[in-house]
């Protein structure tokens, strides 16, 4: 089990480095290519584009193995990564980035099916969470690295290390990730039946309005860091590794509280620690590594509730848990779009950088407000079977 959790984890490694590892090198890639910042931007667009068009796609998965679905997902990891080492211009790449997001949020989906299959009862949480450790270990490791190499050699290096990490993948998950049998075949209707209850709904509102809330801040951290706490820009790349440790400690932490106390009751708490800790970063900006603990804390919140988030999805959806589990994913990154963009709206406006996470705050509190609707849901349906 270890080694088939290692396997799913180094997918989703590849995976946080090919998402995240833009934003450190838009300017590198701007230059290169001759084209201004804002184009250079639709390169982070295009990459989201892909991962809301190749997660429905997974409504024809159920007829194949997941074994087999998570090796064409890492053959497409490959050749989104090859392509935008080759990519000779701006379109190509913007071509490669879009293949590269295919895979995204569909491997999520498989593979956290594979994890709970693979877990006993009382380790499924747990599982989950390892899965999805390898895309907080690349914003801890593989994107400051990947940066670094960016500005030493040249911004194809680190796509040429997703490459690499993508065969490791492929050939791991053949080696190591045990035949499971295909899902039990429900249809094309069947694949979407689950969303005709509230919980899924609860769930997928949840996680694009609280990782929206997170990303109207931690989309502009670097000038809140710079100019509010105190700060050089030579100091920024440091201090998102210590925003790094703060993901894989809040995803870790969650997978085990998860197991003891249950999804439904960490959710909601995690995201109200993040309500608080954004409300705390506004008020408390000024104060430069008062500002770093809590940037630590919500860094960590962002990832301490999406394990238990991607759990409760497969939970929730019977005869559709490949789209489920993918759809969450499209959230995410959705979540991710709107709080970019909400956000830049205060700093648009002449505000200063700390404005960001007073934007958030609504969205994080709604998400936690959907999360307590779930887990009264779950308390009544617990309580009518005893």
């Amino acid at each position: 089990m270890k080694k088939a959790l290692f396997a799913l984890s180094l997918g989703t490694f590849a995976l946080g480095i090919t998402e995240y590892v833009m934003m450190a090198i838009l300017s590198e890639v701007a230059s290169s290519l001759s084209i201004s910042i804002p184009q250079a931007g639709h390169l982070i667009s295009a990459y989201a584009l892909g991962v809301a068009v190749g997660a429905p796609l997974l409504i024809v998965g159920y007829r194949f193995k997941p074994k087999s679905v998570l090796l064409f997902l890492a053959l497409v990891m490959f050749a989104g990564a090859v392509l935008s080492v080759l990519a000779p211009n701006y379109w190509l790449f913007l071509v490669a980035r879009f293949i590269s997001g295919l895979p995204h949020g569909a491997y999520f989906g498989v593979a956290s099916i594979v994890a709970v299959h693979l877990a006993p009862e009382d380790k499924k949480g747990k599982a989950v969470s390892t899965m999805i450790a390898g895309m907080t270990v690349a914003n801890l490791m593989g994107v400051p690295v990947s940066s670094w190499l960016c500005s030493t050699w040249s911004w194809r290096f680190p796509f040429l290390i997703t490459s690499i990490c993508a065969l490791l993948v492929l050939c791991s998950i053949w080696r190591w990730v045990p035949n499971m049998d295909r899902l039990p075949v429900t249809g094309f209707k069947g694949q979407f039946r689950f969303l005709s209850s509230s919980a899924p709904w609860l769930i997928l509102t949840a996680t694009l309005l609280g990782n929206g809330g997170v990303f109207c801040w931690y989309s502009y951290i670097s000038p809140l860091l710079s100019q509010e706490s105190g700060f050089a820009l030579t100091q920024v790349p440091m201090l998102m590794i210590a925003a790094g440790a703060g993901m894989v400690l809040g995803n870790i932490l969650s997978g085990v509280l998860s197991d003891r106390y249950s999804a439904y009751r960490v959710a909601p708490a995690t995201q109200l620690l993040a309500v608080v800790g954004l409300i705390l970063i506004f008020f408390l900006a000024d104060y430069g590594w008062l500002s770093v603990v809590l940037m630590v804390v919500v860094a960590g919140c962002l990832f301490a509730v999406s394990g238990p988030e991607q759990f409760l999805i497969l939970r929730h959806a019977p005869g559709g848990e490949m789209l489920g589990g993918a759809c969450v994913q499209m959230a995410f990154n959705l979540g991710n779009a709107l709080g970019a963009f909400v956000g830049g709206l205060p700093i648009s406006f002449g505000c200063t950088p700390r404005y960001t996470a007073l934007a958030g705050i609504p969205f994080c509190l709604l998400g936690f407000v959907c999360l307590m609707l779930l887990y009264r849901k779950s308390t009544k349906t617990a309580l009518s079977h005893s």
